[in-house]
């Protein structure tokens, strides 16, 4: 596809995009704020924290046939939600690509998400977690407490888009709130997003891109791993899953 067709591409998914948001972030929000007269604290929570998933889902839909995305789940898990999802990180978009997992989770995100104007208003009023806003313990805490609520947590430990198919070392936060959690853990392995868009360009080009869950591993698995080790071989998995998504074994 030459550059013309790319740039066609872009301006009609940007413009499609900022329509549909001016209409759907507001009927949701108005939709939210209804129910939540009527539903408790919880189930609001619950509800918004779906909506947000909901919009995301319909912003995957606006370069379509362009770029198609495509969701893997063939782990069989039978643990029950909630989970730890650890995934790689290759672009801005891996982020709205998280809204094809069929929970209500929240993201461990970096600083400049909550700075962005009403994306950052919803993420942090749905109780999206950033590990340099917050005190460690507080982290935790609150952490342990989603989990507790049956909110699942989305960590991209990497903590930044590596913008290829390289990947990154791991952090440990993901692993240390697992073993004081005993949550179990889901790889997810997300490929084709690296240029869709390229790191530090919103240019998005025509591509599929494939997110991949993994079984889960339990807390009967991991619990006498130490996070050096948890985080290794959670890595490790992840890795070998992508080489064999992207024919590179």
């Amino acid at each position: 596809m030459d550059y013309l067709k790319i740039y066609s591409l872009n301006l009609y998914s940007y413009i499609l995009f900022a329509g549909y948001s001016a209409v759907c972030i507001p009927a949701l929000t108005l939709f939210v704020a209804f129910m939540s007269l009527i539903v408790g604290h919880r189930r609001a929570m619950r509800l918004f924290r779906r909506a947000i998933a909901w919009w995301s889902r319909g912003i995957l839909l606006v370069p379509f046939p362009f770029i198609k995305v495509c969701y893997e789940n063939d782990s069989g898990d039978t643990t029950g939600e909630p989970y730890i999802f650890v995934c790689n990180h290759r672009s801005f978009s891996d982020g709205f690509l998280m809204a094809v997992l069929p929970v209500e989770g929240v993201q461990v995100v970096n600083i400049w998400p909550f700075k962005i104007p009403v994306i950052g208003f919803f993420a942090r009023y749905a109780g999206y977690l950033n590990i340099r806003m917050m005190q460690s313990e507080e982290f935790f805490d609150r952490a342990v407490q989603l989990l507790g609520d049956n909110v699942s947590i989305i960590f991209f430990p990497e903590g930044t888009r590596s913008g290829n198919r390289k990947m990154g070392n791991f952090h440990s936060a993901a692993f240390r709130l697992a073993l004081k959690s005993k949550a179990p853990i889901v790889p997810l392995c997300i490929s084709g997003s690296e240029n869709i868009p390229p790191k530090g360009s919103l240019l998005l080009r025509p591509g599929t891109i494939r997110v991949r869950r993994l079984r889960a591993i339990t807390w009967s698995e991991y619990k006498e791993w130490s996070v050096f080790t948890l985080k290794n071989r959670v890595r490790e998995l992840i890795g070998t899953e992508l080489s064999l998504m992207e024919n590179r074994v």
